[in-house]
């Protein structure tokens, strides 16, 4: 981490409350959590957000999470795609996971996710090339305005929150990266 940031054996306040959380479900604060502390006024507005998205995601945890590696990809991210890797792979295999991050088109995905897919990467690339034809074809596979909403807000949010971390230097934690060292040098998109 480049910056200075608060140890959770010295937080205090809301800080602390957010890290005895993070401990208590993950048993760790994570270098994603502890690096808002150099802003402590904004580690709690984050936090909030995120979980109002993540956890209201219309699309469900897997979907959410398939935004956020392929949009941590195009960034891009080391911690992000290091961290969502594991934890998509926890859930769909370590093998789909894989794939998906290789080339989400041919990763045995269904239709409504690949066209899902398609337009988290082109927010992450470059959102000014939307247009109406993109949404009229989401429509069309079937997501809903709110769903549409939703796969812009976790793409949008994911590009906010992966390039914050990738700029004070947070690193993935040890357990997150992946046994295989080649696969792991993969997901290093960034910093190696």
């Amino acid at each position: 981490m480049y910056l200075q940031t608060i140890e959770p054996a010295e937080a205090e306040g809301e800080v602390a409350s957010i890290y005895a959380n993070e401990l208590a479900s993950m048993g760790r604060v994570m270098q994603a959590t502890q690096c808002w502390s150099a802003r402590p006024d904004i580690l709690a507005p984050v936090e909030h957000l995120l979980h109002r998205i993540r956890d209201g995601f219309s699309l469900g945890l897997i979907n959410f999470r398939l935004i956020t590696l392929v949009a941590a990809k195009h960034v891009p991210s080391s911690y992000c795609s290091q961290v969502y890797f594991k934890a998509l792979s926890g859930m769909i295999g370590r093998e789909q996971t894989l794939a998906v991050h290789r080339d989400y088109r041919s990763a045995g995905l269904t239709d409504q996710q690949v066209a899902m897919l398609a337009y988290a990467e082109q927010i992450t690339i470059d959102a000014s090339r939307i247009s109406q034809a993109d949404i009229d074809h989401l429509r069309t596979v079937g997501f809903t305005d709110l769903n549409i909403a939703d796969i812009a807000l976790a793409a949008s949010f994911r590009n906010f929150l992966s390039r914050y971390f990738d700029a004070v230097g947070a690193e993935a934690e040890p357990d997150f990266l992946d046994g295989d060292l080649s696969v792991r040098a993969e997901l290093s998109v960034a910093r190696r």
